[in-house]
C-alpha cells in the first residue's frame, strides 16, 4: 500500500515543531532529539518522514559549521591505511622501491611525491588525491 504525502497534515507538523535554522548547542539538542523520536517511530507517516529529513539536514548543517572534520595530510591518511590494513613499512617498500623513504614518509619527515602517490592509490585501491 503506498501512502500519499499530505500537505496539510504536513503543515500541522511544521505548526507544531517550528524547525528552524540551528544557531545554538540547545537548540541542536532539542532537534537530536525530536529526530530520534521520529526516526524510532514505528510507521511513520510521508509527513513525518519528510520532518525527519528536514530536521537531518538543519543539524547536519550545524553540525558542519561547528565541528568541523579536520582535512588529513597525505601522510596521515597512508598511516590510517596502514593501520587500518595491517601493512608492514617492509610490505610498502616493496611498492615504493625503499624501507628508508616509507619510514620517513610515515614519519612525515618527507612528503610523498606524485609518483609514489600513484603507486600507493594503486596498492590501496584509492583515489590518488588522498596522497597528493
Amino acid at each position: 500500500m503506498t501512502r500519499i504525502f499530505n500537505p496539510e497534515s504536513y503543515g500541522k507538523l511544521l505548526a507544531e515543531y517550528q524547525p528552524k535554522t540551528i544557531t545554538t548547542e540547545e537548540e541542536n539538542e532539542q532537534a537530536i532529539k525530536l529526530a530520534l523520536s521520529l526516526e524510532h517511530r514505528p510507521n511513520r507517516t510521508p509527513e513525518e518522514e519528510m520532518l525527519l529529513e528536514l530536521l537531518v539536514t538543519l543539524i547536519e548543517k550545524f553540525e558542519e559549521t561547528h565541528y568541523p572534520i579536520p582535512q588529513g595530510t597525505p601522510n596521515s591518511m597512508l598511516r590510517h591505511l596502514i593501520d587500518a590494513r595491517g601493512i608492514t613499512p617492509e610490505a610498502l617498500a616493496e611498492v615504493i622501491g625503499s624501507l628508508e623513504v616509507v619510514r620517513e614518509i610515515i614519519n612525515g619527515d618527507r612528503t610523498i611525491n606524485q609518483a609514489e602517490a600513484k603507486l600507493l592509490a594503486d596498492y590501496f585501491h584509492v583515489d590518488v588525491s588522498l596522497f597528493t
